[in-house]
């Protein structure tokens, strides 16, 4: 018991249709299914991951045994092998397909946990999240084992971010936190392309969970926004840490981010395991990308780039 299996998705008609490696056999769903994209853990030995799919956040012992899976209100799934606790805002179900959560980052205070949706939600639709740049991050207290903070995070302009982009607002996603304590952070904004680092401070922005824009009859909704500031929210202040497309050698699809130390950034690709394309007689063949890491100095420590 309290087992997860990483792979199928949980449900048909909500989440994508999974296919054997040929891409040609369907194979089933699995409501234990998941797609972790970040773990934490904490000075108990406890871990914490997020998953697309739900999207959600599971508690896992140091055993390696699933404690809950923390899911939307909304969200409908039986017959787990573990127990379900719907402690995240309602709204989250209207996720993107293979879009939920993508960072997962806890702060140094080892009492909160924050989380990070990859795009913005399909709210009321999928155009409306196609073309916004408002884009959520959660606080989830420990203690309490709730959500105690919802923000809108501004993405860039992709035309800005990556002129090769340009017109598609949806290729702009969030890959990568960091907790450095007192509501500071650091996020990754991307494509698949490019991407950049900034320094975040939540001290003023405004907490909009449980209020309108978690209901989806708000019209206009958050991700429909072309200002949030006109809809009475401020977002978390930003600073650029560091531009990735300046790193000689940088690789595609940067998704992963952490600190050695105040002043050193080390960054992860993902190579999609090396999946390309299919020959003629169906067979994969390898994309020839290859999963690195890659250490950044920092002239000076990361604290020095970060909004006042």
């Amino acid at each position: 018991m309290g087992r997860v299996t990483a792979g199928p998705p949980p449900r048909k008609t909500r989440d994508e249709a999974p296919y054997d490696v040929s891409g040609t056999e369907q194979l089933p769903y699995n409501v234990n299914g998941v797609d972790t994209e970040g773990l934490v853990r904490t000075v108990d030995g406890d871990f914490w991951a997020v998953d697309e799919y739900g999207p959600s956040l599971l508690h896992i012992s140091v055993k390696g045994k699933v404690l809950a899976r923390h899911v939307p209100k909304g969200w409908r799934g039986e017959g787990t092998d573990y127990p379900i606790k719907r402690t995240l805002p309602d709204i989250l179900t209207t996720r993107k397909q293979n879009r939920g959560f993508e960072a997962i980052a806890l702060d140094p205070d080892q009492r909160t946990l924050y989380l990070a949706m990859q795009s913005p939600l399909s709210n009321p639709d999928k155009a409306a999240g196609d073309a916004s740049r408002n884009l959520r991050l959660l606080a989830f207290d420990l203690e309490k084992g709730k959500v105690t903070a919802e923000y809108a995070h501004r993405l860039d302009d992709v035309c800005d971010l990556d002129p090769g982009s340009c017109g598609k607002p949806s290729e702009m996603k969030v890959s990568g936190l960091v907790a450095l304590g007192g509501g500071r952070l650091l996020l990754e904004e991307r494509t698949d392309a490019v991407a950049r680092i900034y320094g975040l401070d939540l001290g003023d922005a405004t907490n909009i969970l449980g209020g309108r824009y978690d209901d989806r009859a708000t019209s206009p909704s958050l991700e429909q926004l072309a200002d949030p500031a006109a809809g009475g929210i401020q977002v978390p202040r930003k600073k650029l840490v560091v531009d990735l497309d300046t790193v000689p050698g940088i690789p595609d699809k940067i998704e992963g981010i952490t600190l050695a130390d105040p002043s050193t950034l080390v960054v992860a690709n993902d190579n999609d395991f090396g999946v390309g394309s299919f020959d003629a007689e169906g067979r994969l063949v390898d994309s020839g990308a290859r999963s690195r890491l890659i250490t950044i100095r920092l002239p000076q420590p990361v604290h020095a780039y970060l909004p006042r």
